[in-house]
């Protein structure tokens, strides 16, 4: 397990890591270091390609809002980073679209929240074959449009 923060998440990092330790998953931890100001996007590119290249099987990363972790994660091809505020929404992410990168917002988070957020996407294996078959078709978009250039916002 990849993990990362930013300056916004990095308050929430060490009884996070501890936690995610007492569940029996190895931690690889990508920073931040401090509550110095940095960019998401750094840390956010470490987990995914982790993730992408195999070196790990699921990754976790922290900003302010858990929203700009997913967006940079998933410009890495074979991420599925999802923000799940719940552990209701961490399991369907992980069972209906084969979730493989949680992100989440530190902002108003309570540390026993996001525990069972963070153990509820651990514990949750991949769903079944209708699933696969939609997450098939989330891949397809993916390869089909990977090498266009990004739309830039309006």
């Amino acid at each position: 397990l990849f993990r990362s923060c930013d300056h916004g998440g990095f308050a929430l990092k060490p009884a996070l890591l501890e936690f995610v330790r007492e569940l029996g998953w190895q931690a690889v931890d990508y920073g931040t270091h401090s509550e110095a100001a940095c960019d998401y996007p750094d840390y956010a590119l470490a987990v995914a390609l982790a993730v992408a290249e195999g070196r790990a099987d699921l990754g976790i990363c922290v900003d302010g809002a858990g929203l700009g972790s997913a967006i940079a994660a998933n410009k890495v091809p074979g991420v599925r980073a999802a923000p799940c505020p719940t552990p209701e929404l961490a399991r369907n992410a992980r069972e209906h679209n084969f979730a493989n990168v949680l992100t989440l917002g530190a902002k108003g988070a309570r540390a026993s929240e996001v525990r069972e957020i963070v153990r509820a996407f651990l514990s949750t294996p991949t769903g079944e074959a209708r699933h696969a078959r939609r997450v098939a078709k989330i891949d397809a978009i993916e390869a089909r449009y990977a090498r266009t250039p990004s739309i830039q916002p309006r």
